[in-house]
């Protein structure tokens, strides 16, 4: 069987949303959130969080979270992952984005279930856009892809575009991946961003950029990727309706016993 991590990159650099992965979202800090998906979808002694943070370290501690330290001048996420395979051997390393506190158990276990069936090829997840406001944002990374389902192109811009300005489709990144440790070692050795990732902020542009295929495959597009403060309400709010529905099952459950 393919050996596999899941690993959550979190670090405290954030310049859209100061402490992101400590932020609480119903009593916990976000990336313990993160943390938790991550333990629906595999065992506990597979998924780690990689920070740049003793302040990340000490809480993951504390929460019986497995946590690596890695260097602070990583260029991106993937590139912490890449430090990361450093220190923790596998075959398959699947990234699971530490700003991803509701993301479905069931699109994480995809990744891992696609990854180690072809652990030579990136994996990346997708989701159908279903509203304008999506399609417009210039936070949402859109997703063009081949009839063979590998990644054509990914931009923050609304695409595909239509002469009219119409919204017709779209799909947009669901951020779970599947990377080979192969792919991780040529992707970190590159000291600078690529063109495209640099003025797009995608980092797996570069995987395209610099020859490699991306696999897509469809995920669950109920996932919301914390970029910001609208996006943490958002969250909290989808928590608190989560566990008052819970909370009324087992009141339930009570009276009828």
């Amino acid at each position: 069987m393919t050996s596999y991590v899941v690993v959550i990159p979190a670090r405290m650099g954030s310049t859209r949303l100061s402490r992101k992965p400590l932020l609480e979202i119903a009593s916990k800090p976000m990336v313990i959130h993160t943390w938790e998906r991550g333990c629906e979808a595999a065992p506990s002694e597979n998924v780690y969080v990689a920070t740049d943070s003793q302040e990340i370290v000490d809480v993951c501690t504390e929460f019986g979270a497995q946590v690596v330290m890695t260097p602070k001048d990583c260029l991106t996420g993937t590139d912490r992952v890449a430090a990361f395979a450093q220190v923790v051997p596998a075959e398959v390393y699947i990234n699971l984005q530490g700003d991803e506190p509701i993301m479905p158990a069931g699109s994480i276990q995809r990744v891992i279930e696609t990854s180690c069936a072809n652990p030579d090829q990136i994996i990346n997840g997708w989701a159908s856009i279903l509203e304008e406001s999506e399609y417009r944002s210039r936070m949402v990374p859109k997703v063009a892809i081949r009839e063979d389902g590998q990644l054509l192109y990914m931009s923050r811009s609304p695409i595909p575009g239509t002469k009219s300005d119409t919204f017709k489709f779209s799909r947009k990144q669901i951020c779970v991946y599947g990377f080979p440790s192969a792919a991780l070692k040529a992707f970190a050795a590159r000291t600078e961003k690529t063109a495209h990732e640099e003025a797009e902020d995608i980092e797996i542009l570069r995987f395209l950029e610099m020859g490699w295929a991306v696999r897509m495959v469809e995920l669950s597009g109920e996932s919301i990727a914390v970029d910001t403060f609208d996006d943490l309400e958002r969250v909290r709010e989808v928590m608190a309706e989560r566990s008052n529905a819970t909370q009324t099952v087992l009141n339930r459950g009570d009276k009828e016993a």
